[in-house]
This record gives structure tokens, C-alpha cells and sequence, in this order.
């Protein structure tokens, strides 16, 4: 079965940046699932799986605009300290900061009295990633999955 939009995908990766030391892998734990067209993933990432079939691998490069974006300069804002509830707060620490719109990673930039200055720029945001890919698995979504969005069950979302 290929892999196409409504489709659930289950995969092993591992990323770096294009001629750099792998940054992570999923390959000592379960595989990551997700479901093709709903954004789950970067999109240059999803683009690369489609009609690939479950035992196939690869290597694809990612740029930046299709995997987190560009960095933007001046994407900074100042944010209450007790929103960090017990994170270490210190200059160039990665954390991740529960948001209207859900958790989202920042970089702490400075670390004031009351404030913390951060970066909102994605710690990915410019780079260029290379990827190798092994798809475990291909299967039909249900239809709950695609009108939710996302995986259910075995390496999904549990509701």
C-alpha cells in the first residue's frame, strides 16, 4: 500500500543537519505515527514519504522553508516568569512554554527579576535537515482519525 493523503504511517527516523552529526533518532523506541495530509509533520518531510510503501528506505534533504521555517529576526517577546512554573531558566536553555495555542519550544534569550526575554523563532528555525527514513508500516485511517486529524491508538493520540 503507498503512502498517500489518509493514510496512517508509521516510520523510523533519524535527523541532522545536512552534513552534521545526527540530532535525534526514533530507533530505540516505537515508531512514530502519523497520519499524511493533516500537517502532523514537516512538509518536506511528508512530501518526500509519498507513494513509498511500508520495508522501503531513504535519505532526503530538507530546506529550512520546508521543514521549520526561516528565522526571523525580532521574533522576541517577554513573558511573566511564573509561566516557566519549574524550568531552568538560563541564557540559550530550550523549554517549552504552554501558550493559548498550545506548548511551544522557545529559547530563553534573558532572564530578569519578573521577565524572561525569549526567542520564538522553532530551535530548528534555518536549518537545514537531512533525514533517513524507514517506513514500518502503511494503513488505511478510520474515519475518526481523519476527521480528528491524527493517529488514534498504537503510537497516536489517546483520547
Amino acid at each position: 500500500m503507498k503512502i498517500e493523503k489518509d493514510r496512517v504511517v508509521r516510520f523510523h527516523y533519524t535527523v541532522s543537519e545536512v552534513g552534521q552529526e545526527p540530532i535525534e533518532s526514533s530507533k530505540d523506541r516505537d515508531p512514530l505515527a502519523i497520519l499524511i495530509g493533516h500537517g502532523n509533520i514537516i512538509p518536506g518531510l511528508e512530501a518526500a514519504m509519498m507513494d513509498k510503501e511500508a520495508g522501503e528506505s531513504f535519505g532526503v534533504d530538507v530546506v529550512s522553508a520546508d521543514a521549520y521555517g526561516e528565522r526571523r529576526e525580532g521574533l522576541t517577546q517577554r513573558v511573566p516568569k511564573k509561566h516557566f512554573g519549574n524550568a531552568r531558566l538560563v541564557p540559550g536553555a530550550q523549554v517549552i512554554l504552554q501558550t493559548n495555542f498550545g506548548p511551544r519550544a522557545v529559547t530563553v534569550q534573558k532572564v530578569g527579576m519578573t521577565v524572561v526575554d525569549v526567542d520564538l523563532n522553532h530551535p530548528m528555525a534555518g536549518k537545514d535537515l537531512h533525514f533517513d527514513v524507514e517506513i514500518v508500516e502503511v494503513r488505511e485511517a478510520a474515519e475518526e482519525e481523519v476527521q480528528h486529524g491524527h493517529v488514534h491508538g498504537d503510537g497516536g493520540h489517546q483520547h
